[in-house]
């Protein structure tokens, strides 16, 4: 299978199934001699591990990693960084009732389509499980980005159509949605945990911030760096969309309320997202996702069996009824790894 890799100077690849022996990945291009240890990526790993709160999946996965290559006495080689996490709370007999199923909102159709044969085991290869491992290369590009002074945050913005009125950043880690108004927040529990009850689901609107990136990152004219965050959040199987700065909001706007002005501090706005043609301003970086609805759900739906014979299925099972809470450090995780393999390619630019 192709597709597998992302990166260009700083790559990662997972690998694994949801409900095989494990999940990983290898990160290449990590910068020699940077302390780092599992304990700062557990950090990571522990926030989107699932059964975390009454909004997720049940499913017990604690999530332990094992470094087992890239790291001598505490600092990372430069060679090969390999991460691997073992799956503990593995029940594919679950889905042998459905196994020649087609689940709507899922990839099964299309893998069969693809391969021939597809992994019915929780979807396999198209399981939120693999994000796993691009959490564990984004704690180790976070460490990279640190030593430049870049942060990168992210959190709930919309669950179902209700959305944050306020930005208090020491709200997001203490709600079990990671929404940055605490007051919305309550709210959003309590209409994710009602489509729990319901078998249903909801999607939302995670938005991102990068703060402290230096001006002169992307890649000119293919590989801007808008365009390389955005194959990044694409690549995650639950976002549909991205937008940055005004986003969307621009179609309705003038170039006189667009555009944005300077003066001797800077910029005036940030209409822009924190990139202009391809490249970053030195303003924050932000963007937002639109996550789409958790496809299993415990509802009757109309489908097809492998023979292409209409069926009735419900997908019972261990599932997020809203996946924004757990996908905030995937988009976290992501945005780490574009930003400081952009760094990368700025320093072998400007050093010929």
């Amino acid at each position: 299978m192709a597709g597998s890799t992302f990166g260009e100077r700083l790559k990662m690849t997972t690998f694994g199934e949801s409900h095989g022996e494990a999940v990983g990945v290898i990160v290449e291009g990590v910068t020699p001699g940077v302390e780092i240890d599992e304990a700062y990526v557990q950090v990571q790993m522990d926030r989107r591990r699932p059964g975390q709160s009454s909004v997720t999946t049940p499913r017990k996965e604690y999530d332990k990693i094992r470094i087992v290559s890239g790291i001598f006495e505490g600092k990372t080689t430069g060679t090969p960084l390999c991460i691997l996490l073992n799956n503990t709370d593995m029940r594919p007999s679950a889905y042998d009732d459905i196994k020649n199923l087609y689940r709507p909102g899922h990839a099964d159709f299309t893998y069969d389509q693809k391969y021939g044969f597809r992994d019915y085991r929780g979807s396999g290869r198209a399981s939120g499980r693999e994000t796993a491992g691009r959490v564990a290369a984004g704690a180790v590009a976070r460490k990279l980005l640190e030593r430049r002074g870049v942060s990168i945050v992210a959190y709930t913005k919309e669950i179902d159509g209700i959305r944050c009125e306020t930005f208090d950043p020491d709200a997001i880690e203490r709600n079990p949605v990671r929404a940055c108004d605490p007051v919305a927040a309550e709210r959003m529990v309590e209409r994710v945990e009602q489509l729990a009850a319901e078998g249903n689901s909801s999607g939302g609107i995670v938005e991102c911030r990068v703060s402290g990136v230096l001006p002169g990152l992307g890649e000119p004219v293919f590989d801007k760096l808008d365009a390389e965050l955005a194959k990044a959040m694409l690549s995650i199987g639950a976002i549909k969309g991205i937008e940055f700065g005004a986003g969307f909001a621009a179609a309705t706007m003038r170039g006189s309320e667009h555009n944005d002005e300077m003066d001797a501090n800077g910029f005036v706005t940030n209409h822009a997202g924190g990139i202009v043609g391809g490249i970053s301003t030195g303003a924050d970086i932000i963007f937002r996702v639109a996550v789409k609805p958790t496809s299993s759900i415990s509802l009757p739906q109309r489908t097809v069996d492998a023979n292409g014979e209409e069926r009735e299925i419900r997908t019972i099972g261990r599932h997020d009824p809203c996946i924004c809470p757990r996908v905030v450090p995937v988009i976290e995780a992501m945005a780490c790894m574009v930003i400081e393999d952009h760094y990368k390619r700025q320093a072998a630019l400007l050093d010929g």
